[in-house]
């Protein structure tokens, strides 16, 4: 990978202003001796949604923009402006980062390996039976397929959208095999079976207070995973905490996405050590 010593990057989202991705990405450019800026392109400041996305990809391409991190809610709603599609972000169906590069437009999936990589960090030696997730678009399906290859034997989806959940199964069960993943309808039910919990909702957000599950179906054998990381601690960790459960905060996806992220726009690889203490710091 050729080295990029000015890096102009961006995160497309709405509600973003309290994301630390911009920080994270800046403090490491600086420590690798790069010229490295991270702009904001917050969709509820502006006044726009997602149908804004082919103007602004072009705006970014016309500034000569390296790449751009993509959130919620646009993950799934970019692929069809993009010229190529790495496997990993083929086979998830979400982009969350987009290279751009000699006029073409590179969509990767780096939030599968983030979470992986916090789950082996944060959860190690748990029980992976029966899994709920809570939520089935885009980062969810970056979710879905990590905690598969980790082992889940079978992932129950639950979403508002319950014709998303079931989509999401049909997915994972090509990729992984007939019978894995499940669109749930019995939430209670479900989770009274379950070794472990994952929210990929953006419910416990700031702008979304909340849990996602009901604390009365929580109970101290289950371990409970958020991918929400502001604040680092969500209603639903709280509770489970209180409760005395495993958990695992939505920190180090954020951590690990970032720094795959960095490679892919700078061609320089992060020391991810530094980007995580970094990141801690932020949040003490």
């Amino acid at each position: 990978m050729t080295q990029n010593t000015v890096v102009l990057a961006g995160l497309i989202g709405a509600g973003i202003q309290a994301s630390r991705t911009p920080a994270l990405h800046e403090h490491e450019g600086d420590a690798q001796g790069l010229r490295y800026l991270y702009r904001l392109i917050d969709l509820d400041q502006l006044k726009l949604d997602s149908s804004a996305l082919p103007d602004l990809l072009m705006a970014a391409e016309r500034m000569n923009f390296t790449g751009l991190n993509i959130t919620f809610p646009c993950k799934q709603t970019i692929i069809p402006l993009l010229d190529e599609l790495s496997p990993e972000a083929r086979g998830i169906g979400a982009v969350n980062t987009v290279v751009l590069k000699d006029g073409k437009r590179i969509g990767h999936n780096t939030d599968c390996l983030g979470f992986a990589e916090g789950f082996r960090r944060g959860l190690q030696g748990v029980a992976l039976e029966r899994v709920v997730q809570m939520g089935a678009g885009g980062a969810g399906a970056a979710v879905a397929h990590a905690l598969l290859s980790e082992g889940v034997q079978l992932l129950s989806i639950f979403d508002v959208d319950q014709s998303r959940a079931q989509s999401l199964a049909n997915n994972l069960n090509q990729h992984f095999g007939f019978g894995r993943a499940v669109a749930g309808h019995d939430l209670p039910g479900t989770l009274s079976q379950a070794d472990g919990l994952v929210n990929t909702t953006p419910m416990g957000m700031k702008k979304l207070p909340g849990t996602p599950v009901p604390v009365e179906l929580l109970r101290a054998q289950l371990w409970v995973a958020e991918i929400v990381y502001f604040p680092l601690e969500t209603e639903l960790l709280r509770n489970a905490r209180a409760l005395g459960c495993r958990t695992l905060d939505g920190g180090n996806m954020a951590v690990f996405q970032a720094v795959k992220a960095f490679e892919l726009f700078s061609g320089v690889v992060p020391d991810a050590q530094r980007m995580l203490a970094h990141f801690q710091s932020m949040n003490g």
